[in-house]
């Protein structure tokens, strides 16, 4: 329907009361004044300037809303996130000790430690027990806020991204303000174990743990306050103090302070502590066994930085400046040089080189005869070695029964992990095999004063056609004695001999003296041409010193877990079967002698002791032998070039006998003098006629001879020669 009113006009009842509705309100006055004052007051249009900051203002209140949510959004996700680290978290004692890899402590026969291998923890230690010094150190040098944040320091963080810029580098790179509990938490790898199954290797797992990208270093900081609210500051400092590397394979203060200092973390001085402290930064680089002078100065830098937050007073930091820490005598060794190198080779590698567990290795050092033999070695080459020479030289000292006391494989001495001349170079020998030729005939019954003709040799060698050996002077004695043949190092005697009593023989004697590779099938086998390590040659010397009973060099006396009183094993060398028999090693070592005493050797003399011993020259003298002993100690010497460049002037009766008087000289201090083993041959003599008749006129009684074996001088002497011993021919023995 449609509104009937509409276009209607009001009625007139409507228009009386609205009439006087009007009426019924009074009017005011109204003057021009008042007129044009509501002119004035008429609406008008509101500035465009008005609309902006209102606009400006809803936008900054938008704006303060959303990011009050997001904050309380993050924080409440934050707290969630740190709140999961927090429950993941052992407890600290769990913490303490983080290596993947065992330790290894060697100790010398004293049973003092000398070396150190594997990942040295010297055992947990607390932020309380360290010293003072120490523990100021470490804060002062890596985060001096440490006791005031909440595991970030905000400022520390500026700081480093603005020295970065300053230094051209990226705001990440370089400088990166972690705090204590920051670094801790690396060292944790976030609580990721390591897990052999799951890396390449435990140098994969930890530069994963290293990484720097900014998502890491988020969940680092994350997982640093996690750490903060579940530990005390001095418990996140004990961490740290226990797990970060400080070099020298030392990880731990404890094993830092036994490592460099030989005493403990709780009793380092202020310059001590300083130079651990220091060592964070940088271990491997700055540890004071690589490089003394620059760790000292480290430290330095650290005593300043612990005055200047009042840990050290002004005269205390002075003090320690001008009396910097030095290392212990242990340390100065670094860590046991070839040696220590060697008996970890020969012990099982889970227990040596790839242990978990902590292991201590009892020794055959003697840390006063190691010494002698480095001092020696330098004396010689200081003196009577041209300056800048590459030649090199390498020694061994034993005991008859074959343990080692002491070992130098290069003039480098305080060294390791690098070659060793004395148990892996392999050298020909020259004449210093000779002996076990002369071994292999007295075994046979020869005696030293058997003659043999020194004169011109060719024998015809199967496939290589004649050989005709000579001797170093280049000319011949003729017909001398064996023991005069061993004297004088002539080299055709001892192919005659070696021919005679077979060279399957000669092979075998020197074999089962622990010589030990290939030796050459030809002749020239009694010529040293067979190559051998000096360990071994030593450790054969060692053989005929202790009466003709091969050993076996060893320098390890038993190993055992720490904390353990049984061993796990025992040592693996020592004398081993008999080779020849006492007789003819008597006369064998009087033989030698005469070698020292008469012969090429008189260099090798000190002390009016008996010594005994051979030289060795090479063919063009790439190699130098003199391997020698006393009564109580067999010493080796090997001199030549890495590269087998011939030596100038060096002959085994030279510079080597010259490095092995001065080595035994020191090693002989305060040791009596004693007689060498050695038996001189019996001379037999022809029975003294009757006494005859006064008239008659008698020839004079023939002089009583030494009964002598003639060695044939030829092949075909050689072999009727044989033919007869296998008959009965031969001399009476």
């Amino acid at each position: 329907m449609s509104d009937s009113r509409k276009g209607r006009k009001p009625l007139v009842a409507e228009r009386r009361y609205a009439s006087q509705r009007t009426k019924a309100v009074p009017k005011k006055p109204t003057s021009k004044k008042t007129k044009a004052t509501k002119r004035k007051a008429s609406p008008r249009k509101v500035p465009s300037r008005n609309i902006f900051v209102r606009l400006f203002r809803w936008i900054l209140r938008l704006i303060w809303i959303i990011t009050w949510r997001v904050t309380a959004v993050a924080c409440v996700g934050l707290a969630l996130i740190v709140g999961y680290y927090w429950t993941t978290l052992p407890d600290v004692t769990a913490l303490l000790d983080g290596r993947a890899r065992g330790s290894v402590t060697l100790m010398d026969r004293e049973d003092t430690v000398y070396a150190w291998r594997g990942d040295q923890f010297g055992g947990a230690v607390r932020a309380e027990t360290v010293s003072p010094a120490l523990k100021n150190a470490v804060v002062a040098t890596e985060d001096k806020r440490f006791f005031r944040h909440f595991g970030l320091s905000p400022r520390g963080i500026a700081s480093a991204v603005r020295i970065n810029l300053n230094e051209g580098r990226g705001p990440l790179s370089g400088h990166g303000g972690s705090t204590i509990t920051q670094q801790t938490a690396k060292l944790l790898c976030l609580g990721d174990e390591y897990v052999a199954s799951e890396w390449k290797n435990e140098a994969a797992y930890v530069a994963d743990c290293r990484r720097g990208s900014l998502q890491r270093k988020a969940k680092e900081a994350v997982y640093a306050m996690a750490m903060e609210a579940k530990y005390s500051k001095n418990e996140i400092l004990s961490i740290y103090l226990n797990r970060a590397y400080m070099g020298g394979g030392a990880y731990g203060a404890e094993a830092a302070a036994q490592r460099y200092f030989g005493k403990s973390a709780s009793a380092v001085s202020p310059a001590e502590g300083a130079m651990i402290a220091g060592l964070l930064t940088a271990p491997s680089r700055l540890a004071p066994t690589s490089d003394l002078e620059r760790s000292q100065s480290r430290a330095a830098t650290v005593l300043r930085l612990m005055g200047e937050q009042d840990y050290l007073s002004s005269a205390e930091v002075a003090q320690w400046q001008q009396n910097p820490a030095t290392l212990s005598t242990a340390a100065r060794r670094k860590a046991g040089g070839y040696f220590a190198d060697w008996v970890m080779s020969t012990g099982p590698e889970f227990f040596t080189r790839n242990t978990t567990e902590d292991v201590i290795i009892r020794t055959t050092l003697d840390q006063r005869l190691q010494r002698a033999a480095e001092e020696a070695l330098d004396e010689v080459f200081k003196t009577k070695v041209r300056e800048g020479s590459k030649a090199q030289a390498a020694i061994v000292v034993m005991s008859a029964d074959g343990a080692v006391r002491a070992m130098v494989g290069g003039r480098e001495s305080r060294v390791s992990g690098v070659f060793n001349r004395a148990i892996q170079a392999e050298r020909q020998t020259g004449s210093a095999f000779k002996p076990f030729v002369y071994a292999a005939a007295l075994e046979l019954g020869y005696s030293p004063l058997d003659t043999v003709d020194d004169a011109p040799l060719t024998l015809d060698i199967p496939g290589s056609g004649p050989w005709s050996p000579r001797n170093y002077t280049n000319d011949y004695k003729g017909r001398v004695t064996l023991v005069e043949a061993l004297k004088d190092s002539l080299n055709i005697p001892a192919v005659k001999v070696s021919e005679s009593v077979g060279r399957d023989l000669v092979r075998r004697v020197a074999t089962d003296f622990g010589i030990d590779g290939d030796m050459a099938d030809g002749p020239a086998l009694a010529l040293g041409a067979s190559e051998s390590t000096l360990l071994d040659m030593t450790g054969a010397y060692a053989g005929i010193l202790n009466g003709g009973s091969s050993v076996t060099p060893y320098g390890l006396v038993d190993l055992r877990l720490k904390g353990d009183q049984e061993p796990l094993m025992g040592t693996g060398g020592g004398i081993r079967e008999r080779v020849i028999n006492d007789k003819a090693a008597g006369e064998l070592i009087w033989m030698m002698e005469k070698v020292v005493s008469e012969g090429t050797g008189g260099r090798a003399q000190f002390g009016g002791r008996e010594i005994a011993g051979k030289t060795g020259t090479t063919q063009a003298a790439r190699d130098a032998w003199f391997i020698g002993f006393t009564a109580d100690y067999v010493a080796g010497v090997w001199m030549g070039y890495d590269d087998n460049t011939p030596l100038s002037g060096v002959t085994g009766g030279g510079l080597p006998a010259e490095i092995w008087r001065e080595t035994m000289v020191r090693v002989h201090e305060g040791v009596p003098v004693k007689p060498l083993p050695m038996i001189a041959p019996i001379v037999v003599a022809a029975p003294e006629p009757a006494p005859a008749p006064a008239p008659q006129q008698q020839a004079p009684a023939p002089q009583p001879q030494p009964q002598q074996r003639e060695v044939p001088r030829t092949t075909e002497g050689l072999i009727e020669m044989l033919v007869r011993e296998v008959l009965g021919g031969g001399r009476d023995r």
